[in-house]
């Protein structure tokens, strides 16, 4: 694998340098004095701050873009390997680097890197804890999966030995990471047209916590069934927490306010150690505070500066995130597409004030549709009304014989009051007719269905 040495910047491309992680790596890149472009299809919020901080960016991807004077190529697992850029660079042999490879490669700068995985929670738990590192004047540089408020962004450059980033297990990227602390919050059936089933997911996570060393933490949700077994044959230091007293960090008297916010008693190792109060709602969030506490304890951060921080967190970008209200209807957007995390975010709805909970649905790809098909239509039924839009293909052409359509016939049988629209003009129009005053309206799914919301809110 080619290294670069931090120490003599050269000129990276990024193709598709418009993504949350890919956008991130190229700021940090730019401060280190790194000559930096790249390609994406179209210009965002993120593309002009980079321009703006001096990449240059082209918009549409060709062969031309690749010039002689790049020295290395990045580029993630979502790119065809028939992109012309890509074969540009092959064709010339430039050396190349996966993001999640460079990611790797850049946190070994760093005397304290922690990577936070598992299935659903990663940008949540990486917010909190970037949260209470600020809190705390540590200084750190920030890499997180969605816009933080706290860090203007995605990214944060800091000036000393603390990198905390996102660890995601799709294609195994995260195994090129290098690790001092690791976390891993929940291991379920996820990217299913990459992993074969939920074995070969666990042990991507058992080879994740291996990477850990002798003198490293992993932070394991104890909720995990058979978590030891994730944690069989490692030689750091394990920390446990989840819903059990006789775990090392637990949760008791979880109680939520008139806004729907949670609080709880914290328990170390069975001892009551006070009450933490959050911004945010939810069950799994009191389970990710749980993590971002015990990381926080392994970093020495007094407990006052701990609960200020997780105090000042109030969400992320598309986690339950309040956008307005129209004609007297709340809109709350969420990132949500997996089964247990819908369920999570309807179930946390029950603790916001609302007459009737209208769920609108976007299912992201077609094979993790038929693969959690029944389960959906499960985890939607805690919605009142469902409205399903069409499936978002992202990278897939083949359908695999799923519907969206079909999803809402299969809702409609375990009792929901569901309705299949496909455009999102269609399923406008059906809000502003059947929405009322006090309604709770949430569009939810990891494609461009936020768009209805904020159309409704114009």
């Amino acid at each position: 694998m080619y290294k670069i040495d931090f120490q003599k910047p050269i000129h990276i491309h990024f193709i598709g340098i418009g993504g949350i992680s890919m956008s991130g790596l190229a700021e940090i890149l730019l401060k280190e004095g790194f000559t930096v472009s790249g390609s994406d299809s179209k210009k965002s919020p993120l593309t002009k701050k980079l321009e703006k901080e001096g990449a240059v960016i082209h918009y549409g991807q060709s062969a031309d873009n690749i010039t002689d004077d790049i020295d290395c190529v990045v580029y993630t697992a979502a790119i065809n390997r028939h992109n012309p850029e890509l074969m540009e660079a092959v064709g010339r042999k430039i050396p190349m680097l996966t993001r999640a490879e460079l990611l790797g490669q850049l946190m070994k700068n760093y005397e304290t890197p922690i990577a936070v995985s598992g299935t659903h929670g990663k940008t949540t738990t990486t917010s909190m804890i970037s949260h209470i590192l600020l809190e705390a004047g540590t200084d750190p540089t920030i890499s997180v999966g969605g816009i933080l408020k706290a860090i203007g962004g995605n990214i944060r450059v800091g000036n000393s030995g603390t990198f905390l980033t996102e660890a995601c297990e799709y294609t195994n990227s995260f195994l090129h990471f290098f690790p001092k602390v690791g976390v891993i919050l929940n291991i379920e059936e996820d990217h299913l047209d990459f992993f074969k089933d939920l074995e070969d997911i666990r042990h991507s996570f058992h080879q994740f916590a291996a990477l850990l060393p002798s003198d490293g933490t992993l932070v394991i949700n104890g909720d995990i069934k058979d978590y030891i077994e994730i944690c069989s044959g490692l030689d750091c230091s394990i920390v446990t927490y989840g819903s059990s007293p006789a775990f090392d960090y637990a949760a008791s008297g979880i109680r939520y306010d008139e806004e729907g916010h949670a609080s709880f008693e914290l328990l170390k190792k069975g001892k009551n150690a006070g009450r933490i109060a959050l911004s945010v709602t939810g069950d799994h969030n009191v389970s990710n505070a749980l993590a971002a506490i015990a990381v926080s304890d392994l970093l020495d951060i007094s407990a006052d500066t701990i609960r200020k921080g997780l105090l000042s967190f109030t969400g992320t970008d598309r986690r339950f995130e309040y956008k307005g209200t129209f004609n007297g209807v709340t809109v709350i957007d969420d990132y949500a597409h997996h089964p247990t995390e819908i369920a999570a975010t309807l179930k946390a709805a029950q603790h916001t004030p609302h007459n009737a909970v209208w769920c609108v649905f976007q299912p992201h790809t077609y094979t993790r549709t038929k693969a959690f098909f029944h389960e959906f239509a499960e985890a939607l039924s805690h919605a009142d009304h469902l409205i399903l839009s069409d499936i978002y293909a992202a990278r897939e052409t083949d359908t695999l014989g799923v519907s969206s359509e079909a999803l809402a016939d299969e809702a409609k049988k375990l009792g929901t009051d569901a309705v299949y629209l496909p455009t999102f003009a269609d399923i406008e129009t059906f809000l502003k007719e059947h929405c009322r005053p006090g309604d709770l309206l949430i569009t939810m799914g990891a494609g461009d269905i936020v768009t209805v919301g904020e159309n409704l809110l114009k």
